[in-house]
Formats: structure tokens, C-alpha cells, sequence
């Protein structure tokens, strides 16, 4: 597909965003084609292409390894602390695609030490893989009362947001959330599902989810790999 000659846009900023809208819908996946195949594809010179993938680098979008061609930089997904949101509008806030795969949903009977947590002895449990840009980033495990539980089971986990099902389809207003995060290693089902080693390290977060009432809604246990999950804060000194 040939750039805009008549532009006066640079072609080799044009080919930049052309290259950078490709990454970003998923087109390009671990790593862009070679030079030859974009001078092709775009009708431009070699010295175009390199300008612009050389912009890219600089962005940090694009890494070159050498004698193995140019790949496509992990973007870890930021997720601002102070702001209830879900994995999939947090990833989707940073450009990329989101995706999720349900790989299973029982019910459950909880071990003290959850039973403590939600207040539950049962409980429905959702485990759900999720992706962004088809990389596997996280593993979410969801824990509901069954009545809710059962009525979430009538939707398709596999696309829908659940924060969206408990608002816009179940009417249940979320309000507030008690979160922890710490650092450690995945077990060895969880690596093979995110696609790592067992001694890389992971982002390991439990959130308690309530209801405009104060009413527990959901408990979640996920873990997220660090090198594309990122926790952010602003902080401020008051005097």
C-alpha cells in the first residue's frame, strides 16, 4: 500500500505511523518484516524505512537485535493505584488490544484462610488468562457468591469485561476496592500458561471488591508478569 506522495508529511513519518498503527492493532506481533518487505509494501527507499524504523527505536517502541532483525518492545500495561478499574480497560487505555480466555469456572469450598477473607465457605470461581496484543500478561482468578456466580455463568466470559456484566447487565454499582501487591514466583501450571520461567518474578495481587453499600462483590487472586504489568502512584508531601 503506497505512502502519500503528495503529502507534505515526510514519507518517512508517514511509514512511521503506518508501522506504529500496525504494531498497535496487532498486525506485527514479536517483530516487524524486513526492510525489503516494507520497501515493497510501501513503495519507498531503503533509506525511508530506516529513518523510520530508527524514529521508532528511539520511541522505544521497536529494539534491534542484532543478525536477528527488530522486534517489537514489551509495553508493560500501567495500572495507576487509586483507580478501580479492570485489566481490560486498563490495557485497552494503553493502546492494545485485549484479550481472555476462561479456563475454567466451579464451584468451590474455600480454605480458611479465604473463608476469612470473603466471609463465604463456597464460592463461585472464575480462573480466567488474560492478554494484550495476544501476549499472555496475567492469570485472574475470581471468586463470587454463587447466586452471583450462576448468573455470570449466562454470559461469555471469554469476551465479555465482568466489571461491565456487574454494571451495565447485573446492576451492581462497584465502588470501592482493598488491594495488596507483592513480588513473587509462579508455580509451574501458571509460567507454562504465561509463557515464562518458573524463577521469573511475578506481580501477585489479592483485591476485595465491594458495592456502593459496603457489600462484598468479589475477591480476586491474579498473578501478573513483570515484565508487562506495572504499578504506578503519585505521591505528595503536605506540610
Amino acid at each position: 500500500m503506497p505512502l502519500d506522495y503528495n503529502n507534505s508529511i515526510p514519507l518517512y513519518v508517514q511509514l512511521k505511523e503506518e508501522l506504529k498503527q500496525n504494531i498497535k492493532n496487532g498486525k506485527y506481533q514479536e517483530k516487524i518484516p524486513s526492510e525489503r518487505v516494507i520497501m515493497e509494501e510501501y513503495y519507498v527507499s531503503r533509506s525511508t524505512v530506516r529513518q523510520a524504523v530508527e524514529e521508532l527505536v528511539d520511541d522505544g517502541i521497536l529494539v534491534k537485535k542484532p543478525g536477528k532483525g527488530t522486534f517489537i518492545a514489551l509495553k508493560p500495561i500501567d495500572d495507576w493505584l487509586g483507580n478501580l478499574s479492570s485489566t481490560t480497560e486498563t490495557i485497552e487505555r494503553m493502546g492494545l488490544k485485549a484479550g481472555i480466555k476462561l479456563l475454567h469456572a466451579d464451584i468451590v469450598t474455600l480454605s480458611p484462610y479465604m473463608q476469612k477473607k470473603t466471609g463465604l465457605q463456597k464460592a463461585y470461581h472464575f480462573k480466567r488468562l488474560r492478554f494484550a496484543n495476544e501476549i499472555p500478561i496475567g492469570i485472574e482468578n475470581h471468586f463470587y457468591t454463587i447466586p452471583l456466580g450462576e448468573k455470570l455463568m449466562n454470559f461469555d466470559l471469554n469476551k465479555e469485561t465482568i466489571y461491565d456484566l456487574l454494571e451495565s447487565k447485573l446492576g451492581i454499582h462497584t465502588f470501592e476496592a482493598d488491594q495488596e501487591i507483592r513480588a513473587g514466583k509462579p508455580g509451574k501450571s501458571d509460567a507454562e500458561l504465561l509463557e515464562i520461567d518458573t524463577n521469573d518474578a511475578v506481580l501477585i495481587t489479592n483485591r476485595k471488591l465491594f458495592d456502593m453499600d459496603q457489600e462484598f462483590v468479589e475477591y480476586e487472586h491474579a498473578i501478573y508478569r513483570s515484565d508487562m504489568y506495572s504499578f504506578k502512584i503519585r505521591l505528595s508531601r503536605k506540610n
